[in-house]
Parts: structure tokens; sequence; C-alpha cells
């Protein structure tokens, strides 16, 4: 997720040149990602109440460890792939910076593909971890995996109830979710800003996304995040959630499967531009003002 792209500056430390180990980072740092990330819903959905380390219901602590588990993987997948490619592991930060003109267009393809494919081997990884937990979930709640919103949850996410019917309330969640996350992003990593030093800039960031879970998760599950999203979507596809995946169908939604995916690529790109638009041009203004010159007086002679 840094800002800075890998065809400006110096040429990365890696442990491939080029593109390829920009690819291979992207992929690796988006595994961490949705490994970590998933798995904190996987434990608080079905890992501790099945292993008999809770009875209560899913409630408030639970969330508390989703959202914390998602902070702490973004942290982590950044501390991977950041010194490589700059760490995106997300194409909404992808298309915002090539927007911003900090990363070329031609390799927005190829940096989507290594994302999405990161995020569904490392649901598949998940999913080989809790399988035997979901499956006890579900047989308890006696639901089918088709039928079991609970345990799709755990890969891919899903619009709150009180929205009924309604595309436009999760897709406009997502949308702001993604603009205050990439809009915080172009901040902290704005080194003519107030940027973090030594290399704290991941842990921010991962505060980012826990405030982001913490303030408006309930709504929409605050995917953020196409390739967090599409790829376990896939796999819970692949695995026997059928059309809750896709399309993404449930009791009061349908054809979901797209709003966590254009609402995150429109949301960054108005976070970027809103960075660009409002702070950009100040800072610009304060770093061109001449600096005032010191009076020296001169000493009175006698």
């Amino acid at each position: 997720m840094a800002e800075r792209s890998a065809e400006h500056g110096s040429r990365r430390r890696g442990y491939r040149f080029g593109l390829g180990g920009e690819l291979i980072a992207e992929f690796l740092g988006t595994f961490v990602l949705i490994l970590l990330g998933c798995g904190s819903v996987a434990v608080a959905v079905a890992g501790l109440p099945g292993s008999g380390r809770q009875a209560a219901p899913f409630g408030a602590a639970d969330w508390l460890i989703i959202s914390w588990g998602w902070g702490l993987a973004v942290v982590f997948g950044v501390y991977v792939a950041g010194g490589i490619s700059g760490a995106h592991i997300n194409p909404a930060v992808t298309l915002a910076l090539a927007v911003r003109r900090t990363f070329p267009w031609r390799k927005i393809p190829a940096y989507w593909v290594s994302q999405v494919f990161g995020a569904f081997v490392a649901a598949a990884l998940v999913y080989a971890m809790y399988h035997w937990a979901i499956d006890a979930f579900d047989h308890k709640a006696h639901l089918t995996r088709e039928n079991s919103l609970s345990t799709y949850s755990i890969f891919a996410t899903f619009p709150a109830e009180y929205f009924g019917s309604s595309w436009w309330g999760p897709l406009l969640d997502q949308i702001v979710g993604t603009g205050v996350l990439v809009l915080l992003i172009c901040a902290i990593s704005d080194t003519k800003n107030v940027a973090p030093e030594s290399n704290l800039g991941p842990f921010l960031i991962g505060l980012v996304v826990v405030v982001i879970g913490l303030a408006i998760g309930t709504n929409a599950g605050y995917a953020i995040n196409p390739a967090r999203d599409f790829g376990p979507r896939l796999l819970a596809y692949a695995e026997g959630w059928g059309r809750i995946a896709f399309p993404g169908k449930y009791q009061w939604f349908t054809s979901y499967w797209w709003i966590p995916i254009a609402g995150p690529l429109i949301g960054g790109v108005v976070g970027a531009v809103a960075y660009d638009q409002m702070i950009t041009p100040a800072i610009k203004a304060i770093g061109s003002r001449p600096k005032a010159s010191r009076v020296v007086e001169e000493p009175e002679e006698k």
C-alpha cells in the first residue's frame, strides 16, 4: 500500500529485479493479508465456538478480533512487499496511484491478477485449516453449506440486512470506506506532510483499517479491497457456498458480487483525487514560501 512506485527512484531491493519480482511481492503480500485477515474471521465465527473456547454467541468481542486481525494483516502484508513493489496489495490502491501518475497504467492488469491470485490461494489455505470447524458450525446450526451465510462470511462480504434490497447503500459504504483508506495512505506516505519515520508507515496504515472496521464495518463487511473480496469469493463458490458467493444472492440481497469491486475502485480514486486537490497544493504553497531572512542588528558605535 505504500505510495511509491517501483518505476520511480532507485531500483528496489528484492529477490528478482523488474516486473516479475514486483508481481511475486504483490502475490505474497496479498497472500499474507488474506491468510491472517480471513483467518481472524474464521477464529471468531467458527474456531472459538467450535473448539469450546467460547459459549456466547457472536458479539462485540468477536468484532474486535476481526477488526484488529485485519489491521495487523495489512501491517505485515505491507512489510512483506513494501520494499519491492510498494505493497499495493489492493487493486483500488493500484488504480489510485495510476490516476495520481505515480504508477504506470500498463502494469495495472498484471498487479491486479497477482493480487487476486494471492487472495485466492490464501483463502484456500484458510479453508484447508478450518473446514472441520466450518462443517461443525453448519452441522450444529442445521444448515447446508449453500445456506450458511455465517460461514460464508469467513471468506467474503455481504450487506447488512437493514439495507434491504438497496444496492446504493452498500456501494456508498464501499466508496466512502476505500476513499478514507486511500486518502490516509496518501497522507501517511507524503514525506512533505507529516509522514512517519523509521518504517512506521505500515503500522499506521494498519490502524486506518482497524478504525474503518470499527467505524463502518458492520454496514457491508468493509471489503475496501476488490482482491480481498473477489479472490476468497471465488474460493467460496468453488467450495460449495453457491449463489451466496455468485452472483451474491441471499434473503435480502441479490447480485451483490460487483459492489465490493466497483465501490473500492471508485472510492480509491476519489480519495486520491481529494488529497491531491485539497492537501497537495497547500503543501506546495507552503514549501514555495521564501524563508524570512534573519536581521542582524549592527552594534551601535560608542
